[in-house]
């Protein structure tokens, strides 16, 4: 494997990021990878890009985008005023899964939130993804919370 550039992503990539994120039986139910790519989703690109806040980052090896992560630096009140990285949107393409890709992307991650002084990084992931579960674990994360959601989409 040619080595891995992680960079913040353009407009051009939505398509592939999008394509990541609806392949997995999750992301097949709610995910729209037609083309071009909703109107909701360059939306949501611009907000992400234009928020400093915010990072969309993509893996990206001879050219061809094989990852995503957001990264959302939130500061808070809570320990001691300390400001805190959540993680999201965390996809692999098929091809490079099981590749040790998704272990590089987080390092890469843990240290951009050092960088940014984040006394914590924290995810959410669905329940039933039971290997994403496990591979989060052998990074070191620790399964402290209860997480809840309330869908606003009816």
């Amino acid at each position: 494997m040619s080595d891995v550039l992680f960079r913040f992503a353009e407009q051009e990539d939505l398509s592939a990021i999008i394509r990541m994120l609806a392949d997995d039986p999750l992301g097949a139910e709610r995910e729209d990878a037609s083309e071009p790519p909703a109107t909701a989703y360059v939306q949501a690109f611009h907000d992400i890009h234009n928020d400093p806040r915010n990072e969309l980052v993509v893996a990206d090896i001879d050219g061809q985008v094989v990852g995503c992560i957001q990264l959302t630096f939130i500061p808070g009140l809570s320990h001691k005023g300390a400001l805190r990285c959540q993680i999201e949107g965390v996809r692999i393409a098929q091809d490079f899964r099981g590749k040790k890709l998704g272990q590089q992307m987080f390092q890469w991650a843990i240290a951009r939130a050092r960088s940014h002084n984040c006394a914590l990084v924290q995810l959410t992931s669905t329940a039933s993804r039971v290997e994403a579960l496990k591979f989060y674990e052998r990074l070191g994360f620790t399964p402290s919370h209860v997480g809840m959601k309330l869908s606003l989409n009816t």
